[in-house]
């Protein structure tokens, strides 16, 4: 009886297990098929890429070489260049002394802040993108001159761009801590006392326009920390309370409008 009963439940089990597996194994094979018919067709696309090391035959080879190592080191950089050779850092610096006067904490978020002093950045420096398509970039593709021409040529719009802004104390100051001779002319300053120079005279300028901006919001915060100081109101973060006062105030005078101009218009 036991036998019996192990074999009629073994011929169940097998029954069950040939259901449930059927489907499955008439959609296996047609699976495999269409990957083996594929993946011929996929390897024919996806192209090959080496990369080699050999000696050069003559002194033009190495110079591509350089030239190359050169774009990559310059595409590299380029991002620093944008932030530091630009007025992107006057114009983020302002805008977060912005955020910490309101007190908003992380509105706008930084990405917000990022992109719009991004985007500031680029339509104030766009005659200067211009010129340097003008009278670099286009006659280098054309062929008119060679590489080192065309990267002198791109440095002069950006050298005179940073020669508006930059403070002479500043342009001094390095000059002295380099040993170099005072210039003549102002073609006479190299980038290399130029740069360090316009970085520190943006954020002179940012911390100043930061300072004259914060003073509203700070004499609210005074008059309301009083206000709640004579109701006895000493646990009540005054913060809390000016924060709408201020949010009121800057949408009234229409603040966003009033800083962009008076940042826009301090480069020109």
């Amino acid at each position: 009886m036991k036998y019996g009963m192990g074999n009629t439940l073994r011929i169940l089990f097998k029954r069950a297990r040939r259901s449930i597996w059927a489907p499955r194994c008439r959609v296996f094979p047609l699976f495999f098929g269409i990957l083996l018919f594929a993946f011929p067709l996929c390897a024919q696309v996806i192209p090959k890429v080496t990369v080699s090391v050999a000696d050069a035959q003559k002194p033009a080879d190495v110079a591509l070489a350089l030239q190359i190592l050169f774009l990559i080191t310059i595409l590299a950089i380029a991002p620093s260049l944008l932030v530091m050779l630009t007025s992107f850092v006057r114009i983020i610096i302002v805008f977060s002394f912005l955020r910490r006067a309101l007190g908003t904490q992380t509105m706008p978020p930084d990405q917000v802040l990022v992109g719009l002093a991004l985007f500031l950045t680029l339509f104030i420096m766009m005659p200067v993108f211009t010129e340097i398509n003008d009278t670099a970039l286009q006659p280098y593709m054309a062929e008119e001159i060679k590489w080192d021409e065309g990267l002198k040529r791109a440095g002069e719009p950006i050298k005179n761009f940073m020669l508006k802004q930059v403070d002479e104390k500043d342009v001094a100051l390095f000059i002295r801590i380099a040993g170099k001779p005072l210039p003549r002319t102002e073609n006479d300053v190299t980038f290399d006392v130029l740069i360090p120079a316009f970085i520190t005279s943006e954020l002179k300028t940012a911390f100043i326009i930061g300072f004259i901006m914060y003073i509203p919001f700070l004499i609210i915060d005074m008059i309301t920390a009083s206000v709640l100081l004579s109701m006895g109101m000493m646990m009540l973060p005054p913060i809390m309370i000016s924060l709408p006062f201020k949010i009121v105030l800057f949408v009234l005078i229409d603040g966003w409008n009033l800083i962009v101009r008076q940042l826009v218009g301090s480069f020109y």
